[in-house]
């Protein structure tokens, strides 16, 4: 059985919302950002196979096989219920991820918060890259998925397949190049070409790349910031 992150493991939701703009202090795709969220969370109960899936492309939770994770045991506990579709599952669990994953970043120090004047009148805060170098480790595995072509495990796969899906990566452009190959691998992955390396759990790889698509599915119908 695939093992399940610890409460104290990054999840990847996190993951994902860690990979902002440094530059601008500002969380890239805001206005798609609870559908991708939402698809990591689940990406991240699929993975540590505690989600099941049902008939009528519905997911669930796995019985008895909580996550340890209090973000995780939420999405967890909804699906516990009763299955749901994964649209609706997004829709559910995933606008009110933002708060309590940012906050976790900030407490491990992977982002730090700035005050900020805007127009030198108004205070705000910008975020900027911490002190924990996690950000560029994540963004090399990443980079060497599309493009250097490595193989990669399923949790990069999603990482990437979900970053792609919220149609940041062009943002990216400087860590990764934004060129034909590039876009064709996100897409494969999009689409749940993962390779052998990722592909040792059928049920939970077919799981997972459910939930990507879905979440892509949801995230299309959205205007993109």
């Amino acid at each position: 059985m695939t093992t399940a992150p610890r409460a104290d493991t990054p999840t990847l939701a996190e993951d994902l919302l860690l990979l902002f703009q440094p530059a601008s202090g500002t969380i890239a795709g805001e206005n798609t950002l609870f559908y991708v969220l939402g698809g990591a969370v689940l990406a991240d109960l699929a993975l540590g196979d505690h989600l099941t899936a049902e008939a009528k492309g519905r997911v669930g939770s796995v019985p008895g096989h909580p996550p340890s994770d209090g973000l995780l045991r939420s999405a967890w506990d909804y699906l516990a219920a009763k299955p749901r579709g994964v649209q609706t599952a997004l829709a559910a669990i995933g606008p009110t991820l933002r708060e309590p994953v940012l906050r976790r970043l900030i407490a491990r120090g992977d982002i730090d918060q700035e005050p900020h004047k805007v127009l030198g009148l108004f205070r705000t805060t910008v975020l900027r890259d911490g002190r924990t170098e996690r950000r560029p480790r994540l963004l090399a595995d990443v980079r060497r998925v599309l493009v250097d072509g490595a193989e990669p495990p399923a949790r990069v796969a999603a990482l990437a397949a979900l970053l792609s899906a919220s149609g940041t990566l062009p943002q990216f452009h400087r860590e990764i190049p934004w060129t034909s190959p590039v876009i064709n691998r996100a897409k494969e992955l999009e689409r749940g070409d993962w390779g052998a390396d990722a592909a040792g759990a059928a049920v939970t790889r077919t799981v997972t790349a459910t939930v990507v698509n879905s979440a892509i599915g949801a995230i299309t119908v959205l205007p993109r910031s």
